[in-house]
């Protein structure tokens, strides 16, 4: 029965089984490679790379938060990574002769991906998302895939009216919506066929589970998906599947901190003179404030800007003391890092992606302050 529910009750109830006596609220999770099978195959669960109790209770959970809204019949198929769920809708969809418009400036493995799909007969155009660029090449598209915000840039594109364009022609959209999180934007309710993210971010936060998914409102987009993941075996492990079940009843509390230490960073960044290029979608004045706020509900818990030099940055990062440099983004606790160190992305010697955590917003802004002062002085 749907509910219309706030986002903190969804997250801790997104999911669950109806209550059975004397059962677990939300079942651990189920190891099986085979299930019984006697007779006709016709039941739900038949061979492990097929279907898990698991996985289902996950995908059920994930399409609640996901649903445009509560009476929204939507499907998730999830996948061992945010890498897989992302090829599982490219090479679900697309086939030699198709036409498919990326992000010039989206993640990086993008550019593998790329390589792949040429190598496929399958003809590949980029525009950068700032400005809704995209539009400029997606005529006779079979598929656009948004990144919104973009990472590590964070520009913001209209996803409505990438939609509308794409729609009008019969193009397909796919919005990944990792670095925003379903409480950040649903880009269902946006009009998108397809709503991806990694789940080994923000989704589930801690930063020990490898997770990807895909929901979509089409059933039979979803069972192509699906097939796909069966096909290539890109499936979860039934423990992760459980641990990101059982993280997402954080997922509200998470995302209202985070979200809200992010912006008192990026107020805090924007009085510093030795910072450059500082963007943060929620922080009035950011270019792509105004889009953004028509069409996300909270704005992520990514910063990224830029130090005068590489060494400067090297030094700001060496002085921190509440911040791993890593990087991924999403946690719990704050990672950062020098983007150019992998050299995939188009950014400055001294860029940083600065994903912020839930430390008290006190103790993290006094961190990073001392660490500028830090690496300035030497």
């Amino acid at each position: 029965m749907a509910h219309d529910w706030g986002d903190g009750t969804r997250a801790v109830r997104a999911g669950l089984p109806e209550p059975e006596k004397y059962a677990a609220a939300l079942p651990g999770p189920v190891f099986a490679a085979h299930y019984h099978l006697p007779g006709e195959p016709t039941g739900p669960y038949t061979y492990g790379r097929d279907e898990n109790p698991t996985w289902t209770h996950l995908e059920r959970a994930i399409a609640e938060l996901e649903a445009p809204d509560p009476g929204s019949a939507v499907e998730t198929v999830v996948f061992a990574s945010g890498m897989a769920a992302l090829s599982g809708v490219l090479f679900s969809q697309l086939r030699s002769g198709d036409v498919v418009v990326l992000p010039s400036d989206g993640y990086q493995a993008l550019a593998l991906l790329r390589e792949q799909l040429e190598a496929y007969g399958i003809e590949v155009r980029t525009a950068p998302t700032g400005g809704d660029a995209q539009l400029d090449v997606l005529e006779g598209a079979r598929l656009l895939w948004i990144e919104t915000p973009s990472n590590p840039g964070l520009d913001v594109c209209d996803v409505r009216r990438l939609v509308k364009a794409a729609h009008s022609q019969g193009t397909l959209v796919a919005v990944d919506n990792t670095l925003a999180t379903p409480f950040g934007q649903r880009p269902l309710e946006l009009g998108a066929d397809f709503s991806v993210a990694s789940g080994t971010k923000g989704l589930t936060g801690h930063g020990d589970v490898l997770l990807g998914h895909v929901t979509c409102r089409d059933a039979g987009l979803a069972a192509a998906v699906r097939r796909w993941r069966k096909v290539v075996g890109a499936i979860p492990g039934p423990m992760e599947a459980w641990l990101a079940h059982r993280s997402l009843a954080t997922l509200h509390l998470r995302v209202e901190r985070q979200c809200a230490n992010a912006l008192a960073l990026a107020a805090a960044l924007a009085e510093r003179s030795d910072v450059a290029g500082l963007r943060y979608p929620g922080l009035p004045g950011d270019p792509s404030y105004a889009v953004a706020a028509g069409q996300m509900r909270r704005f992520g818990s990514v910063v990224s800007f830029t130090l005068p030099d590489r060494q400067r940055a090297e030094r700001f990062l060496e002085a921190l003391r509440l911040v791993d440099d890593a990087t991924s983004f999403g946690g719990v606790r704050s990672t950062a890092e020098r983007r150019g160190r992998w050299g995939g992305d188009d950014v400055p010697e001294g860029f940083i992606r600065f994903s912020v955590g839930a430390e008290d917003p006190e103790d993290l802004l006094a961190d990073v302050l001392h660490a500028l002062e830090a690496a300035a002085a030497q």
